[in-house]
């Protein structure tokens, strides 16, 4: 058994054992689902940074680095401008909203809001999308395990969705947040100690510099196809509304601790960022014929560093997998048991009932989310059908909802259908490519602005701005 292995062996074990210690304090779903809105800004920081830096962050990002440049800055700086929104914007009004109602869900607020079909409509979409995000931190996973182990990589999916539900299953929100502290340790340490051991062992700032490639824009910071500014329109609006991330704000204890908190993973981001780009820029100049760029990271980290260095490294890489994956699934078992099992299946469920219901169910996400990540293969394909349906189907809706008071049902699911149906008709009418420059995300948000407005101006004209149907 070789060094990389039993370090990560006894950092999930350490993990799992942290969990289930700090899972004891668990007592019902204000527990799991919000941890009694008592986290502080230093929990709130860890526990957002840790689950942003995950498979799209580092083996994801790597693998643009290493096929498209140094343009792959934009996949964590996109990501970075978006918590910028949720930090001084929409995360302070979204916890007062959720503190004065006891709201515990996106789906919560969604049906406060508008109504309980809205609510089960987003629900349904937040399953199917969420579910590719999930996939694509378990097939980084995977590659980890075969790069260091030769694991095959469906075995190596398993194993980590199975370190994941063990600690996450036992305590929620609780759990993972404390969790998250060490494994944001664990991938800041690691990353640092990494990334000038990468450029020394290829032969200084100078030999990263002349690495070349067929792409004429591989050292253009400003492409504008993937990677590049393309991501201010994918994932940037991602970051702002996404469920899992509202609901981590919602177990903040003021809005101090969102702003401080969310901030300041703003900045961790914009730090990281370019992480990613110089390791697979590097890995392009060390290794030109990668069978895969998604093998990139993982093969720097075992043949461009001493042993005990890259096993620190894919230590770090690792804990981004877990850490994200652990808030992809807190999002996907609350949702199922808050929002489809106590609103529509059993409303008369004890909290009991429901918190049993937010375990078995991340069971199944994690047995779901482990069978498509085999299917799929790809880390960035899984996550940019996540940041898409996200997108198109929250971003009108939960902003209309704070700032547009006289918003009703109608307006909502006008601009979710339209949002849904403008991305789809779009992506297969030009495969992918977009109309006048636009791609087929941004498509899809303007069609949700526009079925939202044409349907809200319509309402107001015929029936007044003081009624809401």
């Amino acid at each position: 058994m070789n060094l990389h292995l039993v370090i990560l062996i006894a950092y999930s074990l350490a993990m799992i054992a942290l969990g289930l210690i700090v899972a004891r304090r668990v007592r019902g779903t204000s527990d799991f689902f919000v941890a009694r809105r008592q986290l502080g800004p230093g929990l709130i920081f860890s526990t957002m940074l840790a689950a942003n830096i995950g498979a799209g962050s580092t083996v994801g990002a790597t693998s643009l680095g290493y096929a498209g440049g140094v343009a792959a800055w934009w996949w964590v700086g996109s990501a970075a401008l978006g918590s910028l929104g949720l930090a001084f914007w929409i995360g302070p009004a979204m916890r007062r909203e959720a503190a004065a109602h006891d709201l515990r869900t996106v789906g919560d607020y969604l049906e406060y809001r508008y109504s309980p079909a809205i609510r089960g409509t987003v629900a349904l979409l937040l399953w199917v999308g969420s579910i590719f995000i999930l996939a694509g931190q378990l097939v980084a996973i995977g590659s980890i395990l075969q790069a260091v182990a030769g694991i095959p990589a469906a075995i190596g999916c398993a194993i980590g969705g199975g370190v994941i539900t063990i600690y996450f299953t036992a305590g929620g929100l609780q759990s993972s947040a404390r969790v998250n502290v060490v494994q944001l340790a664990v991938k800041l340490g690691g990353f640092a100690l990494a990334v000038p051991l990468v450029i020394r062992a290829l032969g200084g700032w100078s030999a990263l510099g002349q690495v070349q490639s067929s792409d004429p824009a591989y050292w253009s910071p400003f492409r504008y196809g993937p990677p590049g500014l393309v991501y201010l329109a994918t994932v940037m609006p991602s970051f702002v509304i996404s469920p899992g991330l509202l609901q981590k704000v919602f177990g903040a204890k003021d809005d101090r601790a969102v702003r401080l908190g969310v901030g300041l993973n703003a900045l961790g981001l914009l730090l990281y960022a370019a992480v990613p780009a110089i390791l697979g820029i590097a890995a392009r100049g060390r290794f030109p014929d990668l069978k895969s760029p998604t093998d990139a990271l993982a093969t720097i980290l075992i043949f461009m560093l001493p042993p005990v260095v890259g096993a620190i490294g894919l230590a770090a890489v690792f804990s981004a997998e877990i850490s994200a994956s652990d808030a992809v699934m807190f999002m996907l078992s609350t949702s199922l048991s808050q929002d489809l099992y106590r609103r529509f299946i059993n409303p008369r469920a004890s909290d009991r009932q429901v918190l049993s219901m937010a375990r078995i169910s991340a069971i199944g996400v994690a047995v779901l989310g482990v069978a498509l990540a085999i299917a799929l293969g790809s880390v960035v394909d899984a996550l940019r059908i996540f940041y898409t349906l996200l997108t198109v189907s929250f971003f009108v809706p939960i902003l209309a909802g704070l700032y547009a008071p006289h918003a009703s049902t109608l307006e909502a699911a006008a601009s979710i259908g339209c949002g849904i149906v403008g991305v789809v008709v779009t992506q297969f009418a030009t495969g992918g490519r977009g109309i006048l420059g636009l791609t087929p995300d941004v498509v899809g948000v303007a069609v949700a602005l526009l079925g939202f407005a044409v349907v809200y101006l319509s309402r107001m004209t015929r029936y007044g701005s003081t009624r809401t149907l």
